[in-house]
């Protein structure tokens, strides 16, 4: 299937500072294609420079086979955003702020009315289309903006965290809007967001964004299955020289190795020691294995032969947020 987005080395640097540095992906038509990473990991930036909002510091990209530097007003007839902060005018209508986007997309007339009413039955908001922007809660204004990203009916919409501080109803209008869209237009989406259930609940892919980069890219089945029978920390006082060696030969362990710097990263607190989370104050020891449960088994067995002693034990899940932590040594989280 063709590409409807290609992403080369694409740069975005602050002085010395690189808040995008050097991604890469392709998006198919009709693929829902998920960026996840925490606040801060370059998603937005990424989305600002394929929608022309802000210029790349390098590298190239093409939408629909136009390129985004120098075939711009192309791109953008083909392109639909919905940013993170909410683009709206409080004190008039949904179907006045529609009308509004429509016109800056050349729509005028019955076409421009037909759209509107597309939108906001997409949304679910037909039945609040004539109340002002200003009366509506938090979830309806996002719905509200969904629906000016699409009221041109753009072939790939760029999603930018779009359900951050939405109620569990309009959520799920979300998450419904993005799958009909998806499967009854052909509609490519790219989507980003920093919670692994949403785009492990609508997406083909995921890219794994970090400080910039993308440290993993891949279908979740996949990326999920890095994790291999799955992952254990162990805190420990210590670690003695030759025990990571020792334990990596143990049967069902992949390999053993000293966890990143945690800290905070692995604990939501500090207050109290909990001997079922590792610590600061720990070395954190990380076993991959191919089975978590022979593997415990096995690694206990070993550690109390030799008298060394457990402080914290935590076993990861196979799922996304995991494979983020595995991959990257932070949580995902806010």
């Amino acid at each position: 299937m063709a590409n409807i987005l290609e992403v080369e080395n694409l740069v975005k640097k602050y002085g010395d500072f690189a808040a995008v540095d050097g991604v890469e992906f392709t998006v198919e038509e009709g693929e829902v294609f998920g960026l996840l990473g925490p606040n801060g990991a370059g998603k937005t930036q990424t989305i600002s420079m394929l929608t022309g909002v802000v210029e790349p510091s390098g590298g190239k990209a093409r939408i629909g086979g136009y390129d985004i530097k120098t075939q711009a007003p192309e791109v953008k007839k083909i392109n639909g955003l919905v940013p993170q902060d909410l683009a709206l005018y409080p004190t008039i209508s949904a179907r006045a702020n529609l009308n509004f986007f429509g016109r800056i997309y050349g729509l005028h007339g019955k076409d421009l009315k037909e759209r509107v009413d597309d939108v906001l039955h997409i949304v679910g908001l037909t039945d609040r289309a004539d109340d002002t922007v200003e009366t509506f809660s938090g979830g309806m204004k996002r719905r509200v903006n969904i629906a000016a990203g699409l009221v041109h009916h753009p072939r790939l919409l760029f999603l930018d965290e779009p359900t951050v501080g939405v109620d569990p109803q309009s959520r799920n209008y979300i998450f419904e809007s993005v799958q009909r869209l998806n499967r009854e237009r052909q509609m490519s989406i790219v989507y980003t967001s920093h919670y692994m259930e949403e785009v492990e609940l609508l997406c083909k892919r995921v890219a794994i964004m970090d400080q910039g980069k993308i440290v993993a890219m891949d279908t979740v089945k996949n990326l999920i299955a890095i994790l291999g029978g799955g992952v254990i920390l162990i805190g420990l006082d210590e670690v003695e020289d030759g025990l990571l060696v020792a334990l990596s030969s143990l049967p069902a362990v992949r390999q053993a190795s000293i966890a990143h710097p945690l800290d905070d990263q692995l604990t939501e607190s500090e207050e109290e020691p909990d001997v079922d989370k590792p610590g600061s104050s720990e070395t954190v020891v990380k076993i991959e294995t191919e089975n978590s449960q022979e593997a415990l088994v096995n690694v206990f067995a070993y550690l109390n032969d030799r008298d060394i002693v457990v402080r914290s034990l935590e076993i990861l899940e196979s799922n996304l947020e995991n494979v983020f932590l595995h991959l990257t040594g932070k949580k995902l989280r806010d």
